[in-house]
């Protein structure tokens, strides 16, 4: 599995990023334009925010899907033990805890930017049967999105007296576009290959881990897989707490992912499947 390293400031960026999440599901991006003091702030200040009570005054609201969600709310999909995480999420219209919200919406912002860049690459270098396939860009698929979704995850320190079988994040693939994963604060990641194998994906400081999800595999009759992935538990001597802040870059609720299926239509269906709804 031979996920490629891409910089963002390399003449062939957007074709080997292109040729990455075509082949492997995955990419990893370097020199991009997220500092590595922003991302290590916004993990100190959202730790403590997680070491708080004061997390149980923005719990999670159901129906807009925004707020904190407490450990153990998340399953994968056809998965019956539920993931040991908490965190919480962040649209532009929802709700941040005041003192993290300065910083916490200017990554969002920057995340997303950084986003539609990477769709525009992907829209310049994909072979024109495949692009004809999509209902529209991908970037166009973004403008006006309200749906983007910024998560901050906390993986605690595994317990022991843990469910036998359950770890951190249990096999899945991601629902949206593509995801821009800032490096973890701790190892974990990792991403299964066709043989069914799994491979550590790098967490090195300033990387951030892009990844196909599922919207983007249907758009695009599955030119760009989702791969599935997992954040595995562990050992004893570096029982840490695990941070990481994945953004999902979602498409407006209306855009067609295929003959039949909306963003939203689908959206709903999984959001069924992994009981956050």
């Amino acid at each position: 599995m031979q996920v490629q390293t891409v910089s963002y400031t390399a003449k062939d960026a957007a074709e080997t990023l292109t040729r990455s999440l075509h082949e492997t599901g995955f990419a990893i991006l370097e020199d991009h334009p997220i500092s590595s003091e922003q991302v290590q702030s916004i993990y100190d200040n959202w730790g403590a925010f997680f070491a708080s009570e004061a997390k149980h005054e923005f719990l999670r609201d159901m129906e807009k899907q925004d707020g904190y969600f407490p450990f153990r709310s998340e399953n994968a999909k056809g998965v019956d033990l539920k993931d040991l995480k908490e965190f919480y999420h962040v649209f532009p219209w929802g709700r941040v805890p005041p003192e993290l919200e300065v910083e916490t919406r200017k990554l969002y912002n920057d995340l997303v930017i950084l986003g539609l860049t990477l769709l525009k690459w992907l829209d310049s270098t994909i072979p024109s049967d495949v692009h004809d396939i999509l209902s529209e860009p991908l970037d166009e698929m973004m403008q006006g999105s309200q749906q983007s979704l910024l998560r901050i995850l906390h993986y605690p320190p595994i317990q022991q007296d843990a469910e036998l079988g359950a770890i951190r994040a249990a096999a899945h693939e991601d629902i949206n576009l593509i995801t821009l994963l800032v490096a973890g604060s701790e190892p974990g990641l990792q991403a299964q290959d066709k043989a069914g194998k799994w491979h550590d994906i790098s967490c090195d400081p300033g990387m951030i881990t892009i990844n196909n999800g599922d919207m983007l595999a249907m758009a695009s009759n599955n030119y760009f897989p989702s791969t599935p992935h997992r954040v595995v538990n562990p050992d004893g001597k570096n029982n840490n707490s695990r941070y990481s802040i994945p953004m999902f870059l979602h498409p407006r609720p209306e855009v067609m992912l295929n003959n039949v299926l909306s963003a939203e239509g689908y959206l709903l269906n999984r959001l069924k499947e992994i009981g956050l709804k």
